[in-house]
């Protein structure tokens, strides 16, 4: 399978785990929900790397960069796109998110020389404007949808969303150079998770409020919980590393960004609310411009 497919499944499994991660965030509360989280992706990605044999492939001088990978892109920027997506609701969280895919362009470019042929721009810039308009003018029309409203301060959640948006690129900047080399991608992101779910523990255990849970842990939001985990983590995160193998890091984070245009139809179906024609036109921009990509 070749890593535009990879990406693009990868963006399927998170916009389903952006849809679930909604009750369980705002149950347990920012903190609390990434913490769980990463540690039930912790043990699955850990276990699956010690039964394939992927462990023997990390080398010493691999862990380093994929332990700040983790810190960077996954404990600071995952945990601010569920801040986000408490205030924004998974769409509007999505947009912002996006942008990642322009900041990792642009690292791309200047520190590993990387470029586009026209058609891959023309594809590009077509995915990228169909993500803006499919989520920017998506919200006429869904005025009395709880998935759409805004809490708090709307310029906060836009800078929650920002910044999640650079560290993913940031993670994936730094990931890069060590998925080049013969390590096992399962074992890479099981180090980046536990790293995350380290960094944590540490800011639990030093008392700080914002990371206790709002309400306590349930069987039914462990289990919600360890799904999402399972799926945008443990496979998501690992596709990504794949796909981080073959292609260059502007082309993966790009076809990764499509998710916003994937919960189009799962939004649909879970809220019953048919999104508007804005939305099912960005839709259309964004998948014509994935199918140049991908052909």
């Amino acid at each position: 399978m070749g890593y535009e497919w990879l990406a693009l499944a990868a963006a399927f499994l998170w916009a389903v785990a952006s849809l679930l991660s909604v009750v369980p965030a705002q149950h347990l509360g920012t903190f609390a929900y990434s913490r769980w989280r990463m540690g039930c992706t912790s043990v699955i990605l850990g276990t699956m790397a010690l039964f394939t044999g992927g462990w023997a492939s990390v080398e010493t001088s691999a862990i380093s960069a994929m332990m700040l990978s983790g810190v960077i892109g996954i404990f600071i920027g995952d945990t601010a796109l569920f801040a986000c997506l408490n205030r924004m609701g998974p769409r509007q969280a999505g947009l912002l998110f996006s942008c990642h895919a322009v900041f990792s362009a642009l690292l791309g470019y200047f520190l590993f020389s990387e470029t586009m042929t026209s058609m891959e721009l023309i594809g590009s810039a077509l995915v990228f404007s169909g993500v803006l308009t499919a989520i920017f003018f998506g919200r006429r029309g869904q005025a009395n949808n709880h998935l759409e409203s805004i809490k708090g301060n709307i310029w906060i959640g836009v800078a929650l969303g920002l910044v999640a948006a650079l560290c993913q690129a940031l993670g994936g900047i730094i990931a890069k150079p060590i998925m080049q080399t013969a390590i096992d991608p399962v074992a890479a992101s099981a180090m980046r998770m536990m790293t995350a779910f380290v960094a944590h523990c540490v800011f639990f255990l030093s008392g700080a409020r914002l990371a206790r849970a709002t309400k306590p842990m349930n069987a039914k939001i462990f289990s919600i919980t360890a799904i999402n985990g399972f799926l945008a983590m443990a496979v998501g995160m690992t596709l990504i590393l794949y796909a981080l193998q073959q292609g260059n890091v502007g082309m993966v984070a790009l076809l990764s960004s499509t998710t916003p245009i994937m919960l189009l139809p799962i939004l649909w179906i879970y809220s019953g609310k048919r999104p508007n024609r804005f939305a099912w036109l960005g839709a259309i921009v964004a998948v014509v411009g994935t199918g140049i990509l991908v052909s």
